[in-house]
């Protein structure tokens, strides 16, 4: 069972700041601080939207979750996944390596970018939060 720790640990942390953002808001101002990029410069970031997502995922609005940001909903997702492929390697008493070759890093670096640059442009408009 103490293998099962980290991967339950971080879940509850995980969980906690879900149920935080959950109580908590961000569509109403005040509660969360800007984005400082989007502050000192108007260019929305990847993530920016990402609270509004994941307040309107934790109510199971998925469509205003996407609406939100796109990414950090895919994210969420990846992170189930991830953390169930992790939980049942701890279980068997296998270590979690999960080796990628850099051309998949490059390719979520590529995403992350495109996403920034289409969402900040007229014709973008729709991914932006």
């Amino acid at each position: 069972m103490r293998r099962l720790a980290t991967p339950i640990g971080i879940l509850a942390a995980v969980a906690g700041a879900f149920a935080y953002v959950g109580t908590v808001d961000p569509n109403e101002s005040g509660h969360y601080p800007v984005c400082p990029l989007l502050k000192l410069t108007g260019v929305l970031c990847p993530g920016c939207g990402g609270l509004r997502s994941a307040h309107a995922f934790i109510h199971g609005d998925l469509g205003a979750a996407l609406e939100a940001n796109a990414i950090a909903t895919a994210g969420y997702f990846l992170f189930a996944a991830v953390w169930v492929l992790w939980l049942v390697r701890a279980w068997r008493g296998q270590p979690l390596r999960i080796g990628l070759a850099p051309v998949w890093w490059w390719g979520v670096g590529a995403v992350l970018l495109i996403f920034t640059v289409v969402r900040n442009l007229p014709f973008g408009s729709a991914l932006a939060p």
